[in-house]
């Protein structure tokens, strides 16, 4: 389908009636006939960018940027529109790269099994419902949690300071804390919440049999709490207790990294799915790099802080640093969600690793592109002696590859520095 602000029904498309604008991500500007107010809230949004043409009223360039995914921008009292920013790698590929930087050691493809012509959305979705459905057919999980209550029934032990603070001495109630076995645990909190987010979003999204699986799953985990937004998610540990949840779990963590809502000046909100592909591209890079150098020895900080003058006003936060056990920096990496141009990479790029490896004392230093025209280049700065590695990973094969290519970037990053 051509980029185009026409309304579409159907399903798994938006809201009949809600206009669609479809994107590739990165690709070329698209002109369409927008309404002053809907060019603004896109443009406001964030999710994409929208320019007036200079000559021609109503018209607008929009281009997709840095996000994937699916949102609506709606402005109180002027409508909505949505947008579709398809990824320019496979989405099966896609979800490798988030699930693996969330779960590097328990994660397996066979988890991300989609078909080739879903899109994103529907895809986790799906996705998500399977694996739960697959973790609840033996009930769902027990577990304890401390729970603090006021009562008139003494359960448990009695907290003597909120008793005396609140109630003055009386008797009753009492303010109690006790542990208690139930389902509202961590584990069905974060399958609870991913739901919700998921049955939350635009109901065009969704295909109608996954939107109805996801009902019949709420239902069952009705007694169970869900997380609002802006708190923090609860955390849990694996355990033999847990392992049929594992699969559903990670699926939810993606759901809950994706759905989003945020309220901008203006009236703008933007509802939806979406993820920031230079951060997907840069977690799954130094995550992968820290699996791999496991056996390296020392230890890897990623966004590690360190400053580039003396006096320490001018912070730097290279992705991926190597540490010696003494705590002496080794190698440092950095991750560029870009693609190669005829002209090569970008200089700036360059200068920024120059200055990591002049903080950190070291006479290498490692790009990482997800694209570029050759495999490997290495540039030798004049005078300094430092030497700049640019790596391009090729993302668009299966995962094994990709892995054996972090592996064999790991592998440089390990071998001493020639002189």
């Amino acid at each position: 389908m051509n980029a185009a602000a026409v309304p579409v029904e159907g399903d798994g498309l938006p809201d009949a009636g809600l206009p669609l604008i479809e994107l590739v991500e990165h690709g070329g500007s698209i002109p369409l006939r927008l309404d002053d107010a809907t060019g603004r809230a896109l443009a406001a949004s964030g999710a994409v960018e929208a320019v007036p043409d200079a000559y021609l009223p109503g018209l607008w360039h929009v281009t997709a940027g840095r996000k994937v995914g699916t949102a609506t921008v709606a402005v109180r009292g002027e409508g909505a529109v949505m947008v579709r920013i398809l990824p320019k790698v496979p989405i099966a590929r896609l979800l490798f790269l988030l699930g693996y930087s969330l779960h590097a050691k328990g994660w397996r493809d066979e988890d991300v099994q989609v078909s080739g012509a879903e899109e994103l959305l529907p895809a986790v979705a799906r996705l998500f419902e399977r694996q739960a459905e697959k973790a609840l057919r033996q009930g769902l999980l027990q577990g304890y949690r401390t729970v603090e209550e006021t009562s008139v029934v003494v359960r448990g032990r009695m907290r003597q300071g909120d008793q005396i603070r609140r109630h003055n001495g009386r008797q009753l109630p009492m303010e109690t804390l006790h542990d208690e076995y139930t389902t509202d645990i961590p584990e069905n909190q974060l399958l609870r919440t991913a739901c919700e987010r998921l049955l939350r979003l635009p109901s065009g999204g969704l295909p109608s049999d996954v939107r109805g699986r996801l009902l019949r799953l709420r239902v069952r985990l009705a007694d169970v709490t869900v997380v609002g937004r802006g708190h923090p998610l609860p955390e849990w540990r694996p355990s033999r207790l847990n392992v049929r949840y594992r699969p559903a779990l990670r699926l939810a963590e993606l759901v809950l990294q994706g759905a989003s809502v945020e309220h901008r000046p203006g009236e703008v909100t933007v509802s939806g799915f979406l993820f920031d592909m230079p951060k997907v591209f840069e977690d799954f890079v130094t995550v992968a790099l820290r699996e791999a150098l496991v056996e390296a020895g020392g230890y890897c900080r990623l966004q590690a802080s360190h400053h580039l003058d003396e006096r320490a006003k001018i912070r730097m936060v290279p992705d991926f640093v190597h540490y010696a056990d003494d705590g002496t920096p080794t190698a440092v990496a950095d991750a560029k969600y870009k693609a190669e141009k005829r002209g090569g990479f970008p200089d700036a790029d360059l200068y920024q690793m120059l200055a990591y490896c002049t903080v950190l004392g070291l006479p290498e230093g490692h790009l990482v592109y997800a694209e570029g025209n050759a495999p490997h280049a290495t540039h030798r700065v004049r005078r300094a002696g430092t030497t700049i590695h640019q790596h391009a990973l090729e993302l668009d094969q299966p995962p094994s590859g990709l892995l054996t290519e972090v592996r064999a970037l790991a592998g440089r990053l390990a071998a001493p520095a020639s002189v």
